[in-house]
C-alpha cells in the first residue's frame, strides 16, 4: 500500500514538471513570435512613416559629430599668456632688507586658426595686458605669437604666428544658425586641451549686463554646450565643422559652467579680423541714434502695433540717421534685409559695416513701413 502511494506521488510530480516545461516552451515560443512581429512592424514603420524616418536622419546627423569634431579640433590652439610682475617694494622693510622677487602671472585660453598663414583669433580678455603670448598647436608644437589687433568692444583679438600651411577652420554663417541646432564647443578648459562638448543653440542676439560702463557690441549666441575657464577664445562649430562663433563667457555663480555659455557670432568675427589685417584697426560705421528695446508699456504709450524692432529715442544732428530722414519715434525693424528684434541685433548689423558704406534700413512710422538707404 505504501509503495503504491509513493509511486502515485512520484508519478504526479513528474506529470506536473513535464506540464510546466511544455507550457513554458509554448509561452516562450509565443513571446518570440510576438517580438519578431514587433521588430518587423518597427522596421516597416521606420521605412514608411515620415516621422520615424526623420528621426533616423537626426540620429545620423548626431553621429556626424565625429566628422565635424575631427576636422575642426586640429584648428583650435592653446594660448598661454605671461604678465610680467612689477618689481616694486611694498613697504619700508622691503627697501631695507630687500624683497622677494614677484612671480609672473600666467594665464591660459584658446584660439582658432582662421588662415593657413598663421592668423589666429581669440578673446581680448585672454591676452589683455600680456607681455608674452605663446600658442601651442593641437600637435603640441609651440610658437611665440604677435598681437595684430584687439577690440574690447567685441572681446575679439587677432594673433599671428610665423608658420605656413596651417590647418585653418572653415568659416560658417552665424545668420543661418537656428534655435535648437546642434553645436560643438572646442577649447582647453582647466588646461584640458582639445576638449569637445556638445549642446544646442539656446538663443540668439543675447546681450549681457555691462557693469564697467564701457562700450560693448554684444549679440551673443547662447548655447548649453559646457564652457569653462580656458575655453575662452575657442571654437563654436556646427555639425559641418564650420566656425559659427568664438566662445567668450558664461553666466555662473561659481565661475564654472552652469548651463549658460555665450559666443561672439562668426559674422562679427569676420569683419573685425578683416579690419585688423587690412587697416590695423577696427573701422565702425555710426548710425547716430539713441535706441531702446520696446516694452509693453512703450507699445501702449506710443500706440505701436508691434513689439518687433527698436524704438528710436534720439537722433543726433547731422548724423547718418538724421540725413537719411530717421526721426524720433520711428521703429527700426530691418537692416540690410535682416530683422532686428532688439538693440543687440542692431549693434550686430551695424558692426558689420564700415564708414562710407550704405545700409538699407526699414522703419515703421505711424503704422506705415518706410524703406530708407542710409549713407554711413
Amino acid at each position: 500500500m505504501k509503495r503504491n502511494t509513493l509511486f502515485l506521488l512520484i508519478t504526479l510530480l513528474l506529470s506536473l514538471t513535464i506540464s510546466w516545461l511544455v507550457a513554458d516552451k509554448v509561452v516562450e515560443s509565443k513571446l518570440s513570435a510576438v517580438a519578431l512581429e514587433a521588430d518587423r512592424s518597427r522596421s516597416s514603420a521606420t521605412t514608411s512613416a515620415p516621422g520615424l524616418a526623420h528621426r533616423r536622419v537626426v540620429t545620423t546627423e548626431i553621429g556626424n559629430f565625429s566628422d565635424a569634431a575631427e576636422t575642426a579640433v586640429h584648428t583650435v590652439v592653446y594660448v598661454k599668456v605671461v604678465k610680467r610682475a612689477a618689481k616694486v617694494p611694498s613697504s619700508i622693510m622691503d627697501l631695507i632688507f630687500g624683497f622677494a622677487t614677484p612671480k609672473d602671472q600666467v594665464g591660459m585660453g584658446s584660439g582658432v586658426i582662421i588662415r593657413e598663414d598663421g592668423y589666429i583669433v581669440t578673446n581680448n580678455h585672454v591676452i589683455d595686458g600680456a607681455d608674452q603670448i605663446e600658442v601651442t598647436l593641437e600637435n603640441n608644437r609651440s610658437y611665440p605669437a604677435k598681437l595684430v589687433g584687439t577690440d574690447p568692444a567685441t572681446d575679439i583679438a587677432l594673433l599671428k604666428i610665423e608658420e605656413d600651411s596651417l590647418p585653418a577652420i572653415a568659416l560658417g554663417d552665424s545668420d543661418h544658425l537656428r534655435l535648437g541646432e546642434w553645436v560643438l564647443a572646442i577649447g582647453s578648459p582647466y588646461d584640458l586641451r582639445s576638449t569637445i562638448t556638445a549642446g544646442i543653440v539656446s538663443a540668439k542676439g543675447r546681450s549681457l549686463p555691462n557693469y564697467d560702463g564701457q562700450y560693448r557690441v554684444e549679440s551673443f549666441i547662447q548655447t548649453d554646450a559646457a564652457v569653462n575657464p580656458g575655453n575662452s577664445g575657442g571654437a563654436l562649430i556646427n555639425t559641418l565643422g564650420e566656425l559659427v562663433g568664438i566662445n567668450t563667457s558664461i553666466i555662473s555663480l561659481t565661475g564654472s559652467y552652469a548651463g549658460y555659455s555665450f559666443a561672439v557670432p562668426v559674422n562679427i568675427v569676420k569683419k573685425i579680423t578683416e579690419d585688423f589685417i587690412s587697416y590695423g584697426e577696427v573701422r565702425r560705421a555710426i548710425l547716430g541714434i539713441s535706441m531702446t528695446d520696446i516694452t509693453n508699456s512703450m507699445a501702449r504709450q506710443f500706440e505701436l502695433d508691434s513689439m518687433e524692432g527698436v524704438y528710436v529715442a534720439e537722433v543726433y544732428p547731422n548724423s547718418a540717421a538724421d540725413k537719411a530722414g530717421i526721426k524720433v519715434g520711428d521703429v527700426i525693424t530691418e537692416i540690410n534685409l535682416n530683422k532686428v528684434k532688439n538693440g543687440a541685433a542692431v549693434q550686430e548689423q551695424m558692426n558689420r559695416l564700415r564708414p562710407g558704406e550704405q545700409a538699407a534700413i526699414t522703419i515703421k512710422r505711424g503704422g506705415k513701413q518706410i524703406d530708407l538707404i542710409v549713407s554711413l
